[in-house]
């Protein structure tokens, strides 16, 4: 009892210490800190002088003591300060904020003919906006991609039969500090890097290329080009394509393999500002639990200011799901996309003895021979003579927990709904005992196709994982055979939210909803860096495309979508942009049922927010909610900034703008918003916001509203018809909510405008929860 007692201890210290290694890595920034000074404006001396000011004293006490400097969208510069310095400057006019450089995270092709047949389908059961054009290919648009670098000889950069680089594209090429081996070209129209001196004054050989992998991935699936016969060693074979293939590409390689810096992504923000980008896509941000208010949040700094500029912001939502306030980048400015399957899934078979036939997933090409002739055991069986070892930790294949000559030779069962050790420790354990094959119980696991590369390895289901267990203890001499992944299409049910997908509500406030949308995120095929040895399988050559799962694969669906609107639409907002995504989103699967989680439960909006993303209905939403600055100015007074400071931040602001008193974040409910929140209901009380909708489309035209509402709330809606003309574009309705009694949850539903042609939908949840009551981790929370 006394072993097991201190084992549990152990498994305890590393999780506690795995949390406090996570949470300093984002501070970890060897002496950096950001100091934000607000808006860029030519026409603001005082603030231009105070930067200027400032920069110079740092130089003259050491040369490399200054970063970065942003001057294009917005304000201040990154430096090397002690704490004293940092301090200091924060109290200097001018200076909205001085906080350590944090260090974010990575978030991480049949995906969009899976999207185009979900419109199709979702068309064939009655009329929908957009449906009568075919989709662009988002011509002339171009994409700023933040993220690890890009492989620019990849085909999907290719740039055959495009047109001259447009004239509004202002960036440039860095490429590498060797140009040589680095060129752009008409599809990828520039790269940019930001690696700086380390406190030695020692710099880098700096590149944006790619050694990851995840922002050639990222990059090609928001706008890669056609190529035919793409696959990863024969798996997911067909044409892969990007959302936007006749967009343009920008790549800012913010992330390194220590992280992606802060003070980096600002700077990536300032550059891309200024070089013309239309959309910027963002597959990174912090983890859960960790996130900043605004002012200390590179992200958030960076996208307000793009978005003031007329540039769309798209971000992952995160990979901290399935529990509740995991989302994150959830600033109101952001269009935040959670992660979804599609219709293809990764059968990887397992063989019996008397050829019993399991269905397993994961993608693993060993060579076993189809008939089970390999010994078979249970990691519990395998337990090692080791009496510190339980056998609970061997039926999880914990590290040291097998005995090699138990091992040696057969496949292992593992279990993994644990928590405690990775799938590849697990595996690696197997492996060095001398393990030929390895079988992973993970329901979740089973649903996004991890890789095994050339080792004999497969994920089942804990239902079909009782089988196996059944046939092993019932059988003198257990064996089996794993068999090669192969490809299975038209899969159903899809979509399914991903089990690892970050759910709302948002940290901060019940009134704001997020995520916004979703899109596909699970073993996406795109391009892959041509160098990589270490997802190549043995005996073959290096992969030109891979298969990765992550809302870091969702977000760059959405920005190839946004990239795709704004050509047919160039005049249009960011807001505008994001409305037309939201409104025109689908919220049944391929069995035309709801859209459900991988545990079975309809998805609710704080799983998809409005729907899976539909790359054709957004091109013609039918109306659109306009959010100006001047919402997002009052969200912040919501979260405590005054009129003061927010003048500093924007420089668009009204003369006649003031934050209301008590302003609080209930006020965010009226933000003209796309989705709706309202929090803090009690019992009989009525809650009233208010929408202005934009015509976009015919001239003339009617549309009335349908509501949805859950048992036991009350939704009225006026007026119930809106009536367009062509002096009358802009209309304006309001909604109001009544609990028949205090809900114990949040209750969901949605109002949806039709005029015969067009439906435009918006999610709205009702909360009795006010901010700061939702979420169990809020003290872990950064002020």
């Amino acid at each position: 009892m006394r072993d097991i007692v201190l084992f549990f201890c152990f498994l305890l210290f590393l999780l506690s210490l795995l949390r406090e290694t996570n949470a300093v890595s984002q501070e970890k920034n060897n002496g950096v800190y950001i100091v934000y000074m607000g808006a860029a404006d030519s026409s603001n001396d005082g603030t231009k002088n105070q930067q200027a000011e400032l920069m110079s004293s740092l130089i003259k006490r050491k040369k490399d003591a200054v970063v970065h400097s942003y001057n294009n969208g917005f304000s201040g510069f990154a430096a090397r300060l002690s704490e004293a310095e940092a301090k200091s400057i924060a109290q200097k006019p001018g200076v909205i904020s001085v906080f350590p450089d944090p260090i974010l995270q990575l978030h991480t092709t049949r995906s969009w003919d899976f999207l185009q047949y979900q419109t199709e389908v979702e068309s064939s059961s009655g009329p929908i906006s957009g449906s009568d054009n075919a989709s662009p290919k988002g011509v002339d648009t171009i994409i700023g991609i933040l993220d690890t670098g890009i492989w620019p000889e990849s085909e999907s950069f290719s740039d055959n039969d495009m047109s001259e680089v447009p004239s509004k594209w202002k960036g440039t090429c860095m490429g590498s500090h060797d140009s040589i081996s680095f060129k752009c070209n008409k599809k990828l129209v520039g790269a940019r890097f930001y690696d700086d001196s380390d406190e030695d004054g020692v710099r880098p050989f700096g590149s944006a290329r790619d050694d990851n992998g995840h922002g050639t991935h990222v990059a090609s699936t928001a706008a890669g080009s056609l190529i035919s016969g793409a696959s990863y060693y024969g798996l997911a074979s067909g044409t892969a394509k990007g959302g936007s293939p006749g967009s343009r590409i920008a790549m800012y390689r913010v992330c390194t393999a220590d992280g992606c810096h802060g003070s980096a992504i600002m700077k990536a923000f300032d550059d891309a500002i200024a070089d013309g980008v239309d959309v910027l896509s963002l597959s990174l941000g912090s983890s859960s639990g960790l996130e900043v208010e605004f002012s200390r949040d590179p992200i958030a700094i960076g996208a307000f200011h793009a978005v003031e500029k007329g540039i769309l912001v798209s971000c992952s939502a995160g990979n901290d799901g399935p529990g509740p306030a995991t989302v994150v980048n959830v600033a109101p400015w952001i269009l935040t996309v959670a992660a979804t399957t599609i219709d293809r899934d990764f059968e990887t078979d397992i063989v019996l003895g008397g050829n019993k036939l399991i269905k397993g997933g994961g993608i693993s090409l060993g060579n076993l021979t189809r008939s089970p002739v390999y010994p078979l055991i249970s990691g519990d069986l395998a337990k090692s003579s080791n009496n510190v070892v339980m056998e609970k930790g061997a039926r999880y294949c914990y590290p040291n927990s097998l005995d090699e000559t138990k091992v040696k030779g057969k496949i292992v069962l593992c279990d993994n709904r644990d928590g405690y050790f990775s799938l590849t420790e697990k595996l690696t354990e197997v492996k060095k005992k001398g393990g030929i094959g390895f079988i992973l119980i993970d329901d979740n696991a089973r649903t996004v196709a991890p890789k095994f590369n050339s080792f004999p390895a497969a994920v089942v289901t804990e239902k079909d994982s009782n089988e196996i267990l059944s046939y092993i203890n019932s059988t003198k001499k257990p064996v089996a055979s794993v068999l090669p992944t192969v490809t299975i299409a038209n899969y159903k049910p899809a979509p399914l939210v991903a089990y690892f997908s970050s759910r709302g509500p948002t940290y901060n406030t019940h009134n704001l909803l997020k995520p916004d949308i979703t899109a596909p995120g699970v073993a996406i095929l795109a391009a892959w860096p041509g160098n990589d040895t270490t997802e190549a399988v043995a005996g073959q050559a290096l992969p030109l495309y891979n298969i990765i799962s992550g809302t870091s694969m969702s977000c760059p669906h959405v920005s190839g979508i946004a990239a795709l609107v704004k050509a047919q639409n160039p005049s249009w907002s960011p807001s505008a942009i994001r409305s037309a995504i939201m409104t025109s989103a689908l919220q049944t699967n391929n069995l035309k049922a709801p859209i459900t989680t991988v545990s079975g439960s309809v998805a609710t909006p704080y799983d998809i927010g409005a729907g899976e993303a539909s790359p054709s209905l957004a091109l013609n939403p039918g109306l659109v909610y306009e959010t100006n600055t001047a919402d997002y100015l009052q969200y912040l007074c919501s979260v405590g900034y005054d009129k003061s400071k927010i003048k500093l931040i924007s420089n668009t602001v009204p003369d006649d703008f003031s934050c209301p008193t008590n302003s609080s974040s209930e006020s965010v409910s009226q933000m003209n918003y796309p989705s709706i929140a309202v929090s803090n209901i009690k019992e009989n009380e009525i809650k009233k916001v208010t929408r202005t909708v934009t015509n976009v489309g015919q001239d003339d035209a009617t549309y009335t509203a349908s509501i949805k509402a859950p048992v036991g709330l009350e939704v009225q809606v006026t007026p119930n018809k809106l009536v367009f003309t062509n002096n009358s574009k802009k209309l304006s309705y309001e909604m109001s909510f009544k609990a028949s009694s205090k809900p114990k949850e949040d209750l969901f539903g949605s109002i949806t405008w039709t005029n015969g042609k067009y439906k435009v939908r918006s999610p709205f949840v009702i909360s009795t929860n006010s901010q700061g009551e939702h979420s169990k981790t809020a003290d872990r929370r950064s002020n």
